[in-house]
């Protein structure tokens, strides 16, 4: 069952689009990468857990449409499963644009890693879409 978070933010896809691409903006409202290139098959990974786990995420991005549409894989090192992250812009003409995250093939995960449930997930995006994303943009 895939997670799906929808959040309208008053700005731009252009601004939106750089929130979500642009090294730089993204170490300010997601996660710290050492590199990061909107271009399909471009890998990259990252730390990122609590003060119990850290877990190394690894990520390669598969789709790029310009303005409206980037993804890519999510996986843990050392554990099975392979996952997809999609993010959407659906701007509305008005100088406001919808951000559509959509988290596939979590299913393929460990179910009995506690923190690998779908339930974390939902709350994960929901959080980097209502808040840290918002506040970043200062919406």
């Amino acid at each position: 069952m895939p997670v799906v978070v929808e959040k309208t933010y008053p700005v731009s896809a252009s601004r939106l689009w750089n929130a979500l691409t642009v090294n730089e903006e993204m170490k300010q409202w997601y996660f710290e990468l050492a590199e990061f290139r909107p271009e399909p098959g471009f890998e990259f990974e990252f730390w990122a857990g609590d003060d119990k786990k850290k877990w190394l995420h690894k990520c390669r991005v598969t789709t790029v449409i310009p303005l409206s549409v980037i993804a890519y894989t999510w996986r843990y090192e050392g554990y099975p499963g392979n996952s997809e992250v999609k993010f959407e812009l659906l701007p509305d003409g008005q100088g406001q644009t919808m951000l559509r995250i959509t988290h596939t093939g979590l299913e393929t995960f460990p179910q009995d890693v506690p923190e690998l449930q779908t339930h974390n997930f939902e709350f994960g995006w929901k959080q980097f879409a209502e808040q840290e994303l918002s506040e970043y943009l200062g919406k």
